[in-house]
């Protein structure tokens, strides 16, 4: 079970202002980047736990998601790719 719940489409800006996401992994399908940077996407999940986040979304068929962690620093975005399906 995750720990934060999902709260559908958010900006980046709103994930990381969030005490639900802040310090957290952050499952997000569907994301938007500019310059590399992420803008917005659609929460999946979200877990302090890395290892079980992604245990989570791989179980999920058909699911790509990006998993980065969400913090207040401007910089040094922290990325995992998962993916999963047939």
């Amino acid at each position: 079970m995750s720990e934060a719940d999902t709260s559908g489409r958010m900006s980046w800006a709103e994930l990381c202002a969030d005490s639900r996401y802040r310090q957290r992994w952050v499952a997000l399908d569907d994301v938007k980047y500019d310059g590399g940077s992420p803008v917005d996407g659609e929460v999946v999940d979200a877990d302090t736990d890395l290892a079980a986040l992604c245990a989570r979304v791989q179980s999920v068929e058909n699911r790509s998601c990006a998993i980065l962690f969400c913090d207040d620093k401007a910089s040094g975005i922290r990325r995992v790719n998962v993916s999963s399906g047939t």
